[in-house]
C-alpha cells in the first residue's frame, strides 16, 4: 500500500470519529449526582444523607453577602436584589428580611391564615381582643408603615398575614437594620435564595450564580459593594470553573509533551498522528456503551475514564516500536498481540469486577474502561497496522539502547532483597502515624480554606442550620410526624433555654398538623356570635361598619374548610419551607428539625430519644457510607486480584514466568502504600481506583518485558517501547499531582509513584538474561 493510501486511510478513520463523537454527542446526558457514586444506604442516617445531598434544601442554599458600603445603601441594593431575583423562575425562594412573606398565602388559601396563625392557641375573637386590634391597626395607619398595612386591614385587621410572613423568616434569623437583615456588626447586608435546580444540577446551579451576580452587577451601580457568594452550588460553580482551567493547561502540556516525546522517539510526524486514532476510538467506545447501557453518564465516569484508559496509548507505541524492515506491520502485530491480549484481559477482568460491586457510578466506570481497552487493543491489532510504514528504523540498532541495556544487565537480579523490601515497606505503611484510611467527605473537597471560612461566617450570620446534625421524626404518613414534631416543641424550647441549641426549625411551624388545625376551627366563632362581636368592637373605633365585611367572610369560609394538607401548599412560598423539612412516600414520612447553634449534643439526643425521635449524626453517615463503599471495592479488588493472576497463569503456563510478571505489580502496590503513608497522606477511594490502573501499567511492563524472552534485537526494542510508553504516562500523571483539586492529585501522585516502580522492578526482575551476551558487550564499547 502507497503512503498515500495509507494516508486516506488514516483520515477516513479520524472522519468516521469525527461523526461517531457528533452521534453519541446527541444522546450524550451527562450527570453530576453524586449518588450514583454511593453505595446503597442501609440506616436512617446514610438514607437521609443521600437523599439530601442531591435534592435537599441544603444542596439548594446559596448565600449572599454585601459590604463594602453604608448600611442603608446596602440595604437599597439587597432589596433590589431580592425583586430581580424573586421574578426569575430560577428560584424558589429568596429572602433578605423584608416583606417578601407577605404573599406567603395565594388568594384561594386567603382564609387558612387563621388555621396556621397561632393566635387562636392563646386567644380568642372576643369583643375585648377585637376592640385591642382595632385600636392598633389605627395606630398603624397612622404610622410609617401605614402603606403596608392599609391594603391588609379590611380583610385581615388581626393582621395574621404579617404573622404567618414573620414565619417563613428563618427560626434563628439575624437582626435587621433599615428592614432587612444584616450581621451582628451591622457592616454586611445578608441575603439567601433557594434554587429550583438541584445542588447535582451543574447547568441549574451555574445558572442560579450568573443571575445572582447580573442582579448584584445592577444594583451596584458605581459604588464599592462587594458580593460575597457561598453554598453548595456556589462551591460546585467554582470547582467546575477550576477544574476546567486545569483541564486546559494540563491537557495544553500534555499534548504539546506528547507530541514532542513521539516525534523525538519515532522522528516521524505520521506516529503522533497514528498513536491517537486507537485512543481517541477507546474513548468513543467507552462514552457510546455507557451512553447506550445507561440513563446518563455521570462526569466523574467521564473524568475517571479518559484518565485510566490512558493506558491504551502503551498499545500503538509497542507496535511502533517493534516495528522493523523486512517485518510486515501485520505480522509484526500478530507476533505481539498474545502478550498484548493478555494484558488487556488481566485490566478488563479487574474492572469487570466493579459490575457487581452495586454502585452505579462504579458499574458506569466498569463498562466505559472495558470498552474502550477492548476498542484500542483491537484498532491496534487489525487497523493501525495499515496505516504505518513497512519499513522505518529499527530500534535494535540503537547504540543509545545498547549502552543502556548492557548497563542494566550488569545489574545483579534481586532476589531476597526483595523480600526485605516487601517488609520494610510493609512496616512502613502499617506504622506510619495518622489514620490510615481518609473518611471524612469534607477534607476531599477542593474548595479553598478562604472560601469555606466565608461559608461559616455567612451560616453563623444568616443562623443557618448546623449540617452536621439533624432531629428526625419517623411515621406512616405526614400527618403523624407533624403531630409527633409538634409535642417536641416544649423539649425543645427547654433545650434552648439551656443553651444546649440557639434555635431550632419544623415544618409544623410553617403547616401545623390537621389536629391543630381542627383544635383551632372549634375556637373560631361562627357568623351569629362573629357579627355582634365585630359590630360592638367597630363601635368603638374610626371605622366604617361594613369596613370588614372580607373578614367575616373569611373566618366562615376558615370555620367549614378542611384542613390543609402539605399537597395543597402547591406554588406557594409555604411549600419551599415544608418541602424541606417534610419527606413523605407512599408508606412513609419523616419530619425533619434543623438545629443551630448545638452546643451539646449528648442533652439533645437524649431529649429525642426520650420522645420517640432521633439526633443524626450526617458526618458519621457519611463516614459509614465511605468505609461501605470502601469495603465494596476492596472486595472487589481482591477478586480482581485472583482472575488476573489466573488469566496470566493460563496465557504463560510456567510459575516461574507467572512469578515474574506478577511480582514487580504486587511489589510496586505495595511500595506506592508505603510511601504515600509515610508522607503523612491518608489513603481515599481515589487511591484505590488510581492503584488498579497502576497494577495495569505494571503487568504491560512485565508481560513485555517476559515476552522479548532472551533475544537482544526483540530486549532492545522492547526497552524502546517500555521507555517512550513510561515516560508518556508519566508526564500525564505527573502533572495531575500538581493540580488543586484532590481527586486529580490522589490519582496522579499514585500512579505517578506506580510508573516508576513497575518501570524499574519489570526492568529488574521480569527481563530475561540476553542469549548474545557478546553481542551486547560489543555495542556497548
Amino acid at each position: 500500500m502507497s503512503a498515500r493510501a495509507r494516508l486516506m486511510l488514516a483520515l477516513l478513520w479520524l472522519a468516521l470519529l469525527a461523526v461517531t463523537g457528533w452521534a453519541i454527542g446527541q444522546r450524550l446526558q451527562l450527570s453530576g449526582d453524586l449518588r450514583k457514586f454511593m453505595p446503597s444506604a442501609q440506616t436512617p442516617a446514610q438514607k437521609l444523607l443521600i437523599d439530601e445531598l442531591g435534592e435537599g434544601p441544603g444542596s439548594r442554599l446559596l448565600l449572599i453577602g454585601l459590604d463594602g458600603a453604608d448600611a442603608q445603601a446596602l440595604a437599597a441594593q439587597s432589596n433590589a436584589i431580592r425583586a430581580q431575583l424573586a421574578a426569575q423562575p430560577l428560584f424558589t425562594m429568596v429572602a433578605n428580611g423584608g416583606d417578601a412573606g407577605l404573599d406567603a398565602i395565594p388568594e384561594r388559601l386567603r382564609p387558612y391564615r387563621y388555621l396556621l396563625s397561632p393566635t387562636l392557641d392563646t386567644q380568642a375573637y372576643d369583643r375585648a381582643y377585637l376592640q385591642q386590634e382595632l385600636e392598633a391597626r389605627v395606630q398603624d395607619l397612622g404610622s410609617p408603615a401605614a402603606a403596608l398595612i392599609e391594603p391588609l386591614v379590611g380583610a385581615d385587621p388581626t393582621l395574621e398575614t404579617l404573622k404567618i410572613a414573620d414565619t417563613l423568616q428563618p427560626a434563628h434569623a439575624p437582626q435587621r437594620l433599615h428592614g432587612v437583615w444584616f450581621d451582628r456588626a451591622g457592616k454586611r447586608a445578608l441575603l439567601v435564595a433557594e434554587t429550583r435546580a438541584a445542588g447535582f444540577d451543574p447547568t441549574g446551579q451555574q445558572a442560579a450564580v450568573d443571575a445572582i451576580q447580573d442582579a448584584f452587577a445592577k444594583a451596584r451601580g458605581g459604588s464599592d459593594t462587594q458580593l460575597l457568594l457561598s453554598g453548595p452550588g456556589a462551591f460546585s460553580v467554582e470547582i467546575g470553573g477550576r477544574t476546567q482551567r486545569e483541564a486546559q493547561w494540563i491537557g495544553t502540556v500534555d499534548t504539546i509533551g506528547l507530541v514532542l516525546l513521539l516525534w523525538i522517539a519515532y522522528r516521524s510526524w505520521k506516529i503522533p498522528l497514528l498513536g491517537v486514532l486507537p485512543l481517541a476510538s477507546a474513548g468513543l467506545a467507552g462514552l457510546g456503551a455507557v451512553a447506550a447501557l445507561f440513563d446518563g453518564v455521570h462526569g466523574i465516569t467521564v473524568a475517571f475514564g479518559f484518565t485510566l484508559i490512558g493506558v491504551v496509548q502503551d498499545y500503538p507505541i509497542h507496535l511502533f516500536s517493534h516495528q522493523r524492515p523486512g517485518l510486515s506491520p501485520k505480522a509484526n502485530a500478530r507476533a505481539l498481540w498474545p502478550t498484548l491480549a493478555t494484558g488487556v484481559a488481566s485490566t478488563c477482568i479487574a474492572y469487570f469486577t466493579f459490575l457487581f460491586s452495586g454502585v452505579d457510578g462504579l458499574k458506569q466506570l466498569a463498562v466505559f474502561t472495558i470498552a474502550g481497552l477492548a476498542t484500542a487493543a483491537l484498532a491496534t491489532r487489525f487497523l493501525l497496522p495499515a496505516l504505518i510504514d513497512p519499513a522505518p528504523r529499527d530500534f535494535a540498532d540503537s547504540r543509545l539502547l545498547a549502552r543502556m541495556w548492557a548497563q542494566v544487565a550488569r545489574l545483579p537480579r534481586p532476589r531476597w532483597s526483595l523480600l526485605a523490601v516487601a517488609l520494610v515497606a510493609a512496616a512502613a505503611a502499617a506504622f506510619a502515624p495518622g489514620a490510615f484510611w481518609q473518611n471524612d467527605l469534607a477534607k476531599l473537597t477542593p474548595v479553598p480554606a478562604d472560601a469555606l471560612a466565608r461559608d461559616a461566617q455567612l451560616r453563623d450570620a444568616l443562623g443557618a442550620p448546623d449540617v452536621r446534625y439533624v432531629m428526625t421524626v419517623q411515621g406512616r404518613d405526614a400527618e403523624s410526624v407533624l403531630q409527633a414534631s409538634e409535642k417536641l416543641r416544649p423539649a425543645l424550647d427547654r433545650l434552648v433555654a439551656d443553651k444546649a441549641i440557639a434555635g431550632y426549625d419544623m415544618a409544623a411551624r410553617y403547616l401545623p398538623s390537621a389536629q391543630i388545625q381542627r383544635a383551632r376551627q372549634g375556637k373560631l366563632p361562627d357568623a351569629a356570635t362573629l357579627g355582634p362581636t365585630l359590630v360592638d368592637a367597630v363601635a368603638a373605633s374610626p371605622f366604617r361598619a361594613d369596613a370588614f365585611d372580607e373578614f367575616v367572610a373569611d373566618v366562615a369560609a376558615a370555620k367549614r374548610a378542611p384542613p390543609l394538607a402539605p399537597r395543597d401548599l402547591e406554588g406557594t412560598p409555604l411549600a419551599t419551607s415544608v418541602a424541606g423539612l417534610l419527606l413523605v412516600s407512599s408508606d412513609h414520612a419523616t419530619a425533619l428539625v434543623s438545629l443551630s447553634g448545638l452546643t451539646d449534643p449528648a442533652a439533645v439526643a437524649r431529649a429525642a430519644q426520650a420522645r420517640g425521635a432521633q439526633l443524626l449524626d450526617l458526618k458519621d453517615a457519611s463516614e459509614s457510607l465511605v468505609a461501605t463503599y470502601r469495603s465494596r471495592v476492596l472486595a472487589a479488588l481482591g477478586i480482581a486480584a485472583l482472575l488476573l493472576a489466573g488469566t496470566v497463569w493460563i496465557a504463560l503456563r510456567s510459575p516461574r514466568r507467572v512469578l515474574r510478571v506478577l511480582l514487580p505489580m504486587a511489589l510496586t502496590t505495595l511500595l506506592i502504600v508505603a510511601v504515600l503513608r509515610a508522607l503523612g497522606v491518608e489513603l481515599t477511594l481515589f487511591h484505590l481506583v488510581a492503584l488498579i490502573l497502576a497494577a495495569g501499567l505494571g503487568l504491560d511492563y512485565a508481560l513485555f518485558f517476559d515476552h522479548a524472552g532472551d533475544d537482544y534485537a526483540d530486549q532492545l526494542r522492547t526497552l524502546h517501547a517500555l521507555i517512550v510508553c513510561s515516560l508518556m504516562t508519566l508526564l500525564v500523571f505527573a502533572l495531575l499531582a500538581l493540580s488543586s483539586i484532590p481527586v486529580l492529585r490522589a490519582i496522579g501522585s499514585t500512579v505517578a509513584l506506580g510508573v516508576a516502580f513497575n518501570f524499574a522492578l519489570a526492568l529488574l526482575v521480569s527481563r530475561q538474561p540476553t542469549a548474545f551476551v557478546g553481542a551486547a558487550s560489543a555495542a556497548s564499547s
